[in-house]
């Protein structure tokens, strides 16, 4: 089946009268990208990055839109003609909306729900890792990883962010596989979708546990885990803030390696607090941290005690391995 994929730019003083609008067509099922929400979002979670792609701001500034379906067929195209006159009266009556244009897309059944799998592909990380998308663990190239010796590390992109695709996590699972030996307990903060935690099992670590403030983290990490093989005697997931929860960070204690791929700001706040959760002689892995915060990162590590034994660096990003 074919589908209408159609687009309404406006602002958002125009949100409310243009959904107004779409509702009294019978068209109710809409989503909505507000600059506003969009700009509140930025403000109230600036901790947790050190950059915002400047395509995407400038995209979103001064700008909302409404998005939906219609069906590809003769009672869309009417569904989309009514739209358009009522798009044109709203025009007339109101100046302060925006530019109420719209715009649309042809859609097979397959493009939104398949298309986007087109650009996961395995990918080789290091001497031992091949990251497997889980619906081509029969592909020919990870079937001959796997032959070669390479440990497979099954993951589903489509779930959450942590796909083994962007450089800082690439550098974890570098450094993952060089250090991990066998039978080490692994503590993975702000765990994502699990990604470093599943690999340093599967590359030998006898327990590994997870956490992560966002408590979506908690089912994604524990599918991915199951796609590996990997139950809950093993692996746990839990929601908490480390930074902040002085009795969770009470519960952390006794591990080989304490890994953290977050940001920079995070990673200064947890360099007075990791220590108390290492077995003795165990390893900080931490990464997400841009180039032009890698220096004061390093002198804060260093600041509380840290020796970084190993840096790693890829496409402006860093990692150090510590003890």
């Amino acid at each position: 089946m074919k589908w209408l994929e159609v687009h309404i730019d406006t602002n958002h003083t125009g949100l409310e009268p243009v959904e107004t609008m779409l509702s009294a067509l019978g068209i109710d099922g809409v989503v909505i990208d507000d600059e506003t929400e969009f700009e509140d979002f930025l403000e109230n979670n600036r901790q947790y990055w050190d950059y915002v792609d400047e395509d995407l701001r400038r995209e979103m500034e001064g700008r909302s839109r409404i998005t939906f379906y219609l069906e590809a067929g003769d009672e869309g195209f009417a569904k989309l003609g009514e739209v358009r006159i009522a798009l044109e009266e709203l025009k007339k009556s109101r100046d302060d909306c925006g530019t109420l244009l719209m715009t649309l897309d042809d859609l097979e059944d397959a493009d939104w729900e398949n298309n986007w799998k087109q650009y996961y592909k395995p990918m080789e990380i290091g001497d031992r890792l091949l990251v497997v998308p889980e619906w081509l663990r029969e592909d020919p190239k990870v079937r001959a990883g796997l032959a070669a010796g390479r440990v497979a590390l099954v993951l589903d992109p489509g779930l959450t962010f942590g796909t083994g695709s962007h450089a800082t996590t690439r550098l974890c699972l570098t450094a993952l596989e060089k250090t991990i030996r066998g039978g080490e307990r692994v503590l993975d903060l702000g765990c994502g979708s699990g990604i470093l935690s599943i690999a340093a099992l599967k590359l030998g670590a006898a327990s590994a546990a997870a956490v992560d403030i966002d408590d979506k983290c908690r089912d994604v990490a524990y599918e991915n885990a199951a796609l590996n093989g990997i139950g809950q005697d093993t692996y746990t997931v839990r929601i908490g803030d480390v930074l902040g929860d002085e009795a969770l960070r009470a519960e952390l204690g006794g591990w080989q390696m304490v890994v953290a791929n977050i940001v920079a700001d995070v990673i200064i706040g947890l360099s007075p607090l990791v220590r108390p959760m290492l077995a003795p002689g165990g390893l900080f892995l931490c990464s997400g941290i841009i180039d032009d915060r890698a220096q004061e990162v390093a002198d804060r590590l260093r600041e509380n005690g840290w020796e970084i034994l190993e840096m790693r660096s890829a496409e402006g990003w860093f990692s150090y391995l510590c003890r």
